[in-house]
């Protein structure tokens, strides 16, 4: 039986964090449990799974349906889409049966590619790798998570790029029973001896074939900043979401951007190893910031106290701490309040 290739491509970068990886990791369950309920796609269909933050690796390799079990997802600082393409590419070359003289090969194998922001590094080489030797042997299929995902960039990589934008409660799982049909009715397509990727047509309420480029927006969606436990060692991530605060002023009204809280998440060391580990200089000041969170480990008072090495731990108060990152002992004082303005603190890629 000839195989159908199956690669999802997943942006576990810190702006996934939470929500957004949890549904990933439960939407992969989904398919597969809709797969192996399907004849064709059970004896056909083979998954593997490529992850990609800071870094790019196969963290499933191409696997029959019945043995496939849907992976806990890393989460990484940075968002190397080009690292992506060239772990994409390699899978391609090595996994994939060619056709020869002597057998067939695979089917043309199908490639889903989600991402919720813009590449850490520099994609274009690999762009240009694809187009020139991969673009025809397989079908790729970008889906943008929310309007902040570069499609612009997207749309030179594949001409099937698709917006997804979470509305109303049940539109995630909209957007997975889209997916799992995607792949079954393929499957079935090739099972009654047709040869190409036939998409089902896509739920308007949920999903956008974007055909125009969407405007890029000025500020991005999220803020994220690392910190450490001062008790446990143990690393956690700061995240917040943008929203525009509206303001009136006389006769006429406009909307600032502000980052409020979203939450503070556990991270275990392995974050380090899928982030990015070139250094950069993005700065955010406080008073930008609405919210702070306690530590998710210890349980601290707060988790966004700053060391004099510029970076962040978590205190129960005024006093002396050890800072998990340098091992200096710090005095920390009380903040200034909002009226005497915020302090610039290092924000991670993203």
């Amino acid at each position: 039986m000839r195989r159908l290739p199956v690669f999802f491509v997943l942006d576990c970068s810190e702006s996934m964090v939470g929500d957004n990886l949890r549904k990933m990791e439960d939407g992969l369950q989904s398919v597969v449990r809709v797969l192996r309920a399907d004849p064709h796609a059970l004896e056909t269909v083979h998954l593997a799974v490529i992850a990609f933050a800071g870094i790019a690796r196969t963290i499933v390799p191409l696997l029959e349906v019945v043995s496939f079990y849907p992976p806990k997802l890393p989460l990484g600082g940075g968002t190397s889409l080009g690292a992506a393409l060239d772990v994409l590419m390699a899978e391609l070359d090595q996994s994939v049966v060619k056709t020869t003289a002597e057998r067939k090969g695979d089917w043309k194998p199908i490639v889903y590619l989600f991402t919720d922001g813009h590449p850490t590094d520099d994609p274009g080489p690999a762009i240009g790798r694809w187009h020139a030797r991969y673009a025809s042997r397989a079908t790729l299929i970008a889906i943008g998570i929310g309007k902040d995902a570069d499609f612009s960039l997207l749309q030179r990589l594949t001409e099937h790029v698709i917006l997804f934008e979470e509305r109303r409660p049940g539109d995630f799982t909209t957007f997975v029973n889209w997916i799992s049909a995607s792949v079954v009715v393929q499957s079935r397509s090739l099972g009654e001896g047709a040869d190409g990727h036939a998409l089902p047509p896509l739920d308007q309420r949920v999903l956008t074939l974007i055909k125009d480029p969407l405007p890029t927006p000025i500020d991005e969606s999220c803020v994220t900043l690392v910190g450490r436990c001062q008790k446990t060692q143990r690393p956690y991530l700061i995240k917040y979401e943008r929203e525009l605060q509206p303001v009136t002023q006389l006769d006429f009204n406009f909307a600032v951007p502000i980052y409020r809280l979203e939450g503070c998440h556990p991270l275990d060391e392995d974050y380090f190893v899928w982030s990015d580990p070139r250094t950069v200089e993005l700065k955010v000041n406080t008073s930008e910031l609405i919210g702070a969170p306690a530590c998710p480990h210890c349980g601290n008072a707060t988790a966004f106290a700053m060391c004099g090495c510029g970076k962040l731990l978590c205190i129960n108060g005024p006093g002396e701490a050890l800072c998990p990152w340098c091992d200096r002992q710090v005095t920390f004082a009380p903040g200034p309040s909002p009226d005497e303005g915020g302090f610039e603190v290092g924000r991670s890629r993203g």
